[in-house]
């Protein structure tokens, strides 16, 4: 399926699809490569960036599944309790309703394109998330993930 106006979307690397710099919690730069707005609701793509080990609180998401791709470092992927390890070229899908979470555990940093399907409200999560200077306490950021479709349903994984 083509773009949703029907235009070829390229994204350069280390660019993002709407020339913009952006962090989610002030600490983990990413880039949106590929929108709602380029495929109607099918699909939002960004590539995150990691310079820090750990990662989001456990969640799910209640309308999207959620697929990630390693391109660079080691991370932890916990999906319905099970711990994978990935490296680059590794991917494994989070299907929705099933609390999952990630953490960069390796000593570097880290890449990964993760992919939504369908897009729903996660744009706009990632928007909201990169007003906040840092990671909200854990009531609010319950209700940051609420009031876009998700659940948080646990703390983040704890890297050594």
């Amino acid at each position: 399926m083509g773009s949703f106006d029907g235009q070829p979307v390229k994204v350069l690397a280390g660019q993002d699809r709407f020339e913009r710099q952006r962090k989610v919690f002030g600490v983990m730069p990413f880039a949106l490569k590929l929108t709602a707005q380029d495929v109607g609701e099918g699909w939002l793509i960004l590539e995150q960036a990691n310079a820090y080990r750990g990662g989001p609180p456990r969640h799910l998401h209640h309308g999207q599944d959620e697929w990630f791709y390693v391109i660079e470092g080691e991370y932890v992927v916990e999906i319905a309790g099970q711990q994978h390890r990935l490296g680059p070229g590794d991917s494994i899908l989070a299907p929705r309703e099933v609390p999952h979470t990630w953490a960069l555990v390796g000593p570097g940093a880290g890449r990964m394109l993760i992919a939504f399907q369908p897009a729903g409200k996660m744009e706009a999560f990632f928007d909201e998330a990169t007003k906040l200077p840092e990671m909200p306490p854990y009531p609010e950021v319950r209700e940051l993930f609420a009031a876009h479709g998700m659940e948080v349903v646990g703390p983040p994984l704890e890297v050594d």
